[in-house]
């Protein structure tokens, strides 16, 4: 007997994505860590960016709330995430990402000999990491200081080309330490970043991996294995292993698109709403919905792909949604109280849509704290680099 795989449309996988993430109508009840569960993760980077992606998913949660929830309630931790890059995650969630991303094939090393660390003194490093980050907030100078007091000065040479300078080597394995779950970050000191220990024991390798592909799925399927390991900048053949291990043991399913393309959702998870998207969403640099929702051709269609995005890499400008797809760019700046918001569609807005954008740009007024200013007109700040 052969089992057919349920047909999906774009417009139904995207508008449950979206609905799913407070895209569509704000997410109820929502706290920080509940916005940032539900992407599942948000880029934060530029840590404004992170405070719009949360706000903005929500009817009332402002930047001060994400940072409340950040360095006094603890409920977000800063940490390294998919792809290396900083994001924040649910505090109650820490250990499934840091059992999950541990469980990441390593890759191999970009530093030439003479510069990469053996895995041994990675290993040596990660250790000293620990140890020095337990009960402390330490900047990187400092941290430098107690690496090379546990490991030696071998891990504190200056022989990492990084931002025109020679960084310490110990810091290759950054965020690697993060994935392990010995190093997130602490409150900023001043000027200066500090790191911490956040003292939680990843999950098992493989039971993290399944939940991480269950929680992915969950906010972005269908997907493949390539557009997840795409979003994790991991091995597309560990990430196809991965998925067919999880298919055998039922975990997952395999639907089909209309226009035959495979892919894959949580087992059971198989409902998608009947209609398209209907709306104005603004949404900020490196939103998560921007940067893992796949096929990107059909988020970015037409001329959005050549305008909204860097030489096909989503994120790196803030976008314009209308009707669930990128239809234009937008640019904040702040000037003391007032957030001056540029608006750039790539087609006229009806007046409906006029009267959404001007909302949408006052919720980035209220979650920025300040008081929105809006113009429609042409975005001349180039991409985020």
């Amino acid at each position: 007997m052969t089992t057919r795989s349920a047909t999906v449309t774009w417009a139904g996988a995207n508008a449950r994505r979206m609905e799913r993430q407070g895209l569509t109508a704000p997410l109820g009840a929502a706290t920080p860590a509940t916005a940032v569960s539900a992407m599942p993760a948000a880029h934060a980077q530029v840590l404004s960016a992170a405070e719009l992606s949360v706000g903005l998913r929500t009817a009332e949660l402002n930047r001060g709330d994400v940072r409340a929830a950040l360095w006094t309630d603890r409920t977000l931790v800063k940490t390294f995430g998919p792809r290396g890059t900083v994001h924040l995650v649910a505090a109650d969630e820490l250990a499934l990402w840091t059992g999950a991303l541990s469980a990441l094939p390593v890759a191999r090393s970009v530093h030439p000999e003479g510069v990469r660390m053996t895995p041994e003194q990675t290993e040596e490093v990660l250790a000293a990491i620990a140890d020095a980050l337990t009960g402390a907030e330490l900047t990187v100078d400092e941290l430098t200081e107690a690496v090379v007091a546990r490991a030696g000065a071998w891990a504190g040479e200056p022989v990492m080309p990084a931002f025109q300078t020679l960084w310490p080597r110990w810091r290759q394995v950054t965020h690697l330490a993060g994935h392990r779950g010995v190093l997130c970050f602490g409150a900023d000191r001043g000027r200066k970043v500090t790191y911490t220990n956040p003292g939680v024991a990843p999950l098992d390798g493989p039971g993290a991996s399944a939940a991480l592909v269950r929680r992915y799925l969950h906010a972005y399927g269908p997907a493949t294995p390539q557009d997840y390991a795409k979003w994790l900048a991991t091995s597309g053949r560990w990430a196809s292993q991965l998925f067919a291990g999880l298919a055998a043991d039922g975990a997952i399913e395999e639907v089909v698109y209309e226009d035959g393309a495979a892919a894959w959702v949580v087992a059971g998870d198989t409902v998608f709403p009947d209609r398209a998207v209907r709306g104005v969403r603004l949404l900020p640099y490196f939103d998560a919905f921007v940067i893992a929702s796949q096929p990107r051709g059909r988020l970015f269609p037409g001329t959005a792909y050549t305008r909204a995005l860097a030489g096909g890499q989503a994120g790196n400008y803030p976008v314009l949604l209308v009707d669930g797809t990128v239809a234009g760019v937008w640019h904040q700046r702040r000037a003391g109280g007032r957030i001056v918001v540029t608006v750039e569609p790539l087609s006229p807005l009806a007046a409906e849509q006029s009267a959404e954008l001007e909302q949408q740009a006052a919720r980035v007024g209220e979650v920025l704290e300040g008081r929105a200013e809006l113009t429609v007109g042409t975005v001349t700040v180039g991409a985020h680099a």
